[in-house]
């Protein structure tokens, strides 16, 4: 494997094995992209959108404060916080596996093409129906990168009347822990690999480009 991500530095590219490990991206990511993220205003929020996130910052806080002095604070963490955080882990772990498969879609800006990122690049996560049912149909993730007007409830009816979702990769449950060992893209063999095995001594490749 020869790759463009060899100039990195070393110290990037402990950044990115952190940030890919399953205990920072399952255990910090749900607390980080539910708690944290979507309560910062962005530099560059328009004003409305900038008013809209205080506003929902002062609720947030506002419940807080009243659960706690209604429960006390020991029973709204105990009570609240695993529920949130497992809720939150679990949907983490849904898109993740839905992106992340060896045969993914990966192609340079000017050979990229929407159908094809929508259709290949992301799995059709085959669940139990009951599964499908309280999860609002995720599993068809890939009929809503096609078409996000289709509402929930026609995605299934969708995927299996179009002939075209018949390309589209299927992933288990069982098959959706692999997809956790799979870290890079390699440009030679047109899929996502793990972590080559190697020596600290050893050259870093050459043309291994970090998953999205």
């Amino acid at each position: 494997m020869t790759t463009r991500a060899g100039a990195r530095t070393g110290g990037a590219r402990l950044a990115y094995r952190l940030f890919r490990n399953p205990v920072v991206m399952f255990g910090l990511g749900p607390i980080l992209s539910v708690v944290i993220l979507p309560r910062l205003v962005p530099k560059d929020a328009r004003p409305r959108l900038r008013r809209s996130i205080i506003r929902t910052n002062v609720a947030v806080v506002a419940i807080v404060a009243v659960s706690c002095l209604l429960l006390g604070w020991e029973q709204y963490l105990l009570i609240q916080w695993p529920a949130a955080w497992l809720a939150a882990s679990v949907g983490i772990f849904l898109f993740y596996v839905q992106h992340q498969f060896e045969d993914a879609y990966w192609e340079s800006n000017e050979n990229w093409a929407y159908a094809d990122a929508a259709i290949r690049g992301s799995s059709y996560l085959k669940l139990p129906r009951v599964l499908h049912f309280f999860s609002a149909n995720i599993g068809f993730h890939h009929v809503h990168h096609l078409s996000a007007r289709i509402p929930n409830y026609n995605l299934r009816r969708a995927h299996e009347e179009q002939a075209m979702f018949a390309r589209t990769p299927v992933v288990t449950i069982a098959s959706s822990a692999h997809a956790l060992r799979l870290k890079l893209w390699d440009e030679e063999r047109g899929s996502l690999v793990p972590f080559p095995r190697r020596s600290a001594l050893e050259p870093v490749p050459r043309r291994v480009e970090p998953a999205a």
